[in-house]
């Protein structure tokens, strides 16, 4: 049986079309990018709130080998990343292998045939040698099941389905969530409604943001002589390199990076907010790190305006006009803005059904046993799968990191693969064990389990409390590994 594509690539954000750069490095040109959605650009293309904008600076937030030396500020907006999506997806001629609006909703390994049958939910049936997941670890929205909600008179607005144009002018809104999405959007509300209640179960630690306009200069300066742009690049993954690795991944060991990162972020709370009750309420009460940081100049201040109200009470029910608290108030509502985040761990990992040899469900194994794969990319039981974002893949802050990094494994396990005639691969198990215990090691110093994270409510945690979403290596130990992992892991034939 000839399968229709060599390869088939699940999601056209970033991480799928730096999949489809490898594949087309490697000489593979017969693939097919399926995206559900009606454009590329992954979260850049579902999420259009206001106020939408990177929280990692631009010259790092992107492909090292294509930098772009045109962004308009340090941390970009949304709308110049997903025109950057496009222009990548372009120049390297990925475009026209996109089909948009379908939704992969099955894929199934065919021992047989040695391929991947994979059902659609146009109703076709594709087949192909290659199966490589890209659908984000952020692509599943977590849309709360609040008693009453669905008899809620006003307006229901999720950030992932935002109403362009939408006026909160003279609106009484409310957000529900204070995470990195609602920190970039409540300002924005808060400067156009009538009233605005903010809902938080869990504040979230914010650090100043150091933005600012690049100007024409620069930009030209980048463009004529690159090297200037790899160096501002160098020195902002250095700084990140040691928010994270030290202060985050080390945390046993140096637990002082940490404190002063926690201390950056009280000191830059207390400048801003005036009510001391109200910084109370804002300040976390859990190790910073356990829950991804972000950055802010105006979140915090948004909570001195007369208009705004910050309810840490529990959420009781929704009823008609608006939502009803655990001791008894109801808060009037005329929009209610859902910033709730995304669902990693039930529905994301994997994004769809996928089943590997022997009737192997990659949800269900991880789910009953550990979340695992090995580099954080292939999984043993499932041949010609490359899964990009799995449990222990992503590294660093950038997802630029993770991305490159797992181009690396792709090309060193396809060069290996052809040089030996084969067309089949596959990890195995002893491999992956020795994989899973080396990062369980390894986390063991992190914040997630040194510190005190009990309070945090952070996705970094699955179901059975374990971080397994980063993997616990600087940038440049995760590259080197990605270049010189030992061939005997995999089995060829």
């Amino acid at each position: 049986m000839r399968p229709d594509y060599e390869a088939l690539i699940v999601g056209a954000g970033f991480g799928g079309i730096g999949a489809g750069i490898e594949l087309t490095r490697l000489g593979i040109t017969d693939f097919v990018i399926l995206e559900r959605e009606d454009d590329l650009g992954g979260t850049w293309h579902v999420n259009h709130y206001p106020g939408l904008a990177v929280d990692i600076a631009s010259v790092t937030y992107s492909y090292s080998f294509e930098p772009n030396p045109y962004w308009s500020r340090l941390f970009a907006p949304g709308t110049e990343l997903k025109k950057y999506a496009k222009y990548v997806a372009d120049k390297y001629d990925l475009t026209r292998r996109m089909e948009f609006g379908v939704a992969v909703e099955r894929a199934e390994w065919n021992p047989d045939e040695h391929l991947w049958q994979v059902r659609t939910s146009d109703g076709r049936d594709r087949s192909a040698k290659y199966l490589v997941t890209a659908t984000g670890f952020l692509s599943q929205p977590h849309v709360p099941d609040f008693p009453g909600i669905d008899t809620f008179a006003g307006r229901i607005i999720h950030t992932t389905r935002w109403e362009d144009g939408h006026d909160f002018t003279g609106e009484r809104a409310a957000v529900i969530g204070t995470g990195a999405t609602a920190v970039q959007l409540i300002p924005e509300i808060a400067d156009q409604a009538q009233a605005l209640t903010v809902f938080q179960r869990t504040p979230i630690w914010v650090v100043p943001k150091l933005d600012f306009p690049i100007p024409a200069g620069v930009q030209r300066l980048f463009a004529r002589f690159p090297l200037t742009q790899r160096a501002a690049r160098l020195v902002n993954t250095s700084l990140l390199e040691l928010l994270m690795v030290v202060g985050v991944l080390h945390y046993r060991q140096a637990k002082i990076g940490n404190r002063i990162a926690a201390r950056l972020a009280r000191a830059h709370l207390r400048a801003q907010v005036a009510d001391p009750d109200t910084r109370r309420r804002l300040t976390p009460t859990y190790d910073f790190g356990c829950k991804r940081p972000t950055f802010s100049n105006t979140y915090f201040r948004t909570f001195n305006r007369p208009h705004v109200q910050l309810e840490t009470g529990t959420i009781e029910r929704v009823v008609p006009e608006g939502i009803v608290t655990a001791d008894g108030a109801t808060i009037p509502v005329d929009t209610l803005v859902l910033a709730t985040g995304f669902n990693l761990w039930d529905v994301n990992f994997p994004a769809f059904e996928v089943i590997g040899r022997g009737g192997k469900d990659l949800g269900k194994w991880w789910r009953d046993g550990r979340f695992q794969a090995y580099e954080g990319i292939t999984v043993p039981g499932f041949p010609n799968l490359l899964s990009l974002n799995s449990p222990y893949s992503y590294s660093g802050l950038s997802y630029f990191t993770t991305i490159e990094g797992q181009m690396r494994h792709i090309r060193r396990l396809f060069t290996e693969m052809r040089r030996r005639g084969d067309s089949t691969f596959e990890v195995s198990e002893r491999a992956n064990d020795a994989f899973l215990d080396r990062v369980t090691d390894d986390l063991q110093s992190s914040v997630f389990y040194t510190g005190d994270c009990s309070r945090a409510r952070s996705y970094y945690f699955n179901q059975h409390g374990e971080a397994a979403l980063l993997r616990p290596s600087s940038t440049l130990s995760t590259l080197r590994e990605m270049e010189r992992f030992p061939l005997a892991d995999y089995a060829f034939s």
